[in-house]
């Protein structure tokens, strides 16, 4: 198995943990850690068994923003330099965002700059109420630019602007008015949130989530409503006529559970290394 300079990664009962492990420096992200997770998020494919991908990190926090001698030698760098590092930023959020799986991150202590641009690309964002959250790039002279189209999408025009222009601190329950996230739970209550989100995620279909995830990521990308209302009829047609689609009709009719539905409880994720 392939082991992780800055990773952990857990497996277990078909759910998949990323764990960002650079406890000393609060998991702030230098090329390694940004190289590891394009790597892990770029290789999951449509047809895993996996149901779920957690993201979380070790440690007093979720993610620092950015290494601090990372940018010490990307300040050193010249322009086209920095635009390949800028592209490859993008290119994590990217593969975060276009992960046929659902995602979920967990987030705790702090979450600065480029962190939010990881939670932001994720599906479903469960933060602990006393996490610090900031857009602090405008304080060192720069732009949130990488990771803005993955936040704008989740806070829209206005919630950007006032975040992003005064980079001002905020907490998780102020993170949750934003929308930046989707729930703000009491730090005891974090791992619950996160059992109870992944049990209800096994109660559906592992091909349809695949697929209404598509969907979403679809329509989002495409504003003619002709082509995509062409092709939502004809994704319904071919769910229907899978498996998936006449079991779950089948049990709904009969008043059962379907076959896919787990009983077993999500127990945390035991950590190895791959």
């Amino acid at each position: 198995m392939k082991t992780y300079d800055t990773l952990l990664i857990g497996k277990r009962e078909n759910i998949m943990t990323v764990i960002l492990n650079r406890p000393n420096v609060h998991n702030a992200m230098n090329d390694v850690m940004i190289s590891e997770l394009t790597e892990i998020f770029g290789n999951i494919d449509n047809k895993s068994s996996l149901r779920c991908v957690v993201l979380r990190g070790n440690g007093k926090s979720f993610c620092a923003g950015a290494d601090l001698n990372y940018m010490k030698k990307i300040a050193g760098f010249g322009f086209d330099e920095n635009v390949k590092d800028g592209k490859k930023l993008a290119a994590l959020f990217k593969a975060v965002y276009d992960c046929p799986l659902p995602t979920i991150a967990v987030v705790h202590g702090s979450a600065f700059g480029g962190a939010n641009g990881l939670l932001a690309a994720c599906d479903i964002v469960v933060a602990a109420e006393n996490t610090c959250f900031a857009f602090s790039e405008v304080k060192l002279g720069i732009s949130p630019s990488t990771i803005c189209p993955f936040v704008m999408r989740r806070i829209g025009e206005y919630g950007a602007k006032e975040l992003m222009l005064t980079g001002k601190r905020f907490n998780g329950k102020e993170a949750e008015k934003w929308h930046l996230i989707n729930h703000a739970v009491a730090q005891e209550e974090l791992e619950a949130q996160v059992e109870a989100l992944i049990a209800e995620l096994k109660t559906a279909a592992p091909e349809a989530v695949k697929a209404t995830k598509q969907l979403i990521g679809k329509i989002m990308k495409n504003n003619d409503l002709q082509n995509i209302t062409d092709y939502t009829a004809q994704l319904i047609a071919e769910l229907r006529a899978t498996e998936e689609g006449q079991e779950g009709m089948t049990a709904f009719l009969e008043k059962r559970k379907a076959k896919w539905v787990n009983k077993n409880k999500f127990l945390r994720d035991d950590i190895i290394n791959m």
